[in-house]
């Protein structure tokens, strides 16, 4: 009996099986990776309510939202921030009563910069026109696109003695194709707040 055999076998064998592995592993396959996913977004009902403080001020906003007094040591009286808290958002409104007509136009080119302060990581920044003149509600509304911090400002005045803007910002990287979803859902509510707004 040939005992060389049996110490040989266990080798071949298993060379064998390594061949078959890689041989069936190197097939031309086309691999492309997965798109990055995200957590399915539970959005609330669209219900509203009136803006009751005690600032000249009236509008409607939505019912998943709370607003509270801006509480930063420079923040004035009827400066305030819409938490939109399920979302992780805040929509700033800073209200100013306009003293003069040098006070007005700052307060204007503020907005402005401010606004396009975003340039860097905007892919564009468009303006539209807000116009109420049965309410004298004017403002400019600015649309920021991109991944910029804020994707939504706007200001609004009477032209002679009230003036308020808003900003909106999420607690989070700006990372535009995550939050989408939910930047729509909100600039709905943003958007119906401008259209119910009044001077009191």
């Amino acid at each position: 009996m040939d005992r060389t055999k049996g110490p040989l076998m266990k080798p071949l064998i298993f060379l064998f099986f390594a061949v078959i592995c890689f041989a069936s592993c190197s097939g031309n396959h086309d691999y492309s990776p997965k798109p990055r996913g995200y957590f399915r977004i539970m959005f609330p009902k669209k219900d509203y309510q009136a803006y009751a403080g005690g600032c000249p001020i009236s509008f409607l906003y939505p019912t998943y939202a709370t607003i509270e007094a801006d509480k930063n040591k420079d923040a004035k009286p009827c400066w305030m921030n819409m938490q939109f808290r399920q979302f992780d958002g805040t929509l700033h409104l800073s209200y100013e009563h306009i003293q003069s007509k040098k006070e007005f136009d700052q307060l204007i080119e503020d907005a402005h910069k401010l606004s396009f302060k975003h340039t860097i990581k905007a892919t564009s920044i468009d303006q539209g026109i807000i116009a109420y003149p049965d309410r004298k509600v004017y403002g400019i509304y600015y649309t920021i696109d991109g991944n910029a911090a804020s994707s939504l400002q706007f200001y609004l005045t009477d032209s002679t003695r009230n003036y308020i803007r808003g900003a909106l910002y999420f607690n989070t990287e700006p990372r535009l194709d995550s939050i989408q979803p939910v930047l729509n859902f909100v600039k709905q509510d943003v958007n119906l707040m401008i259209k119910s707004f009044r001077w009191r």
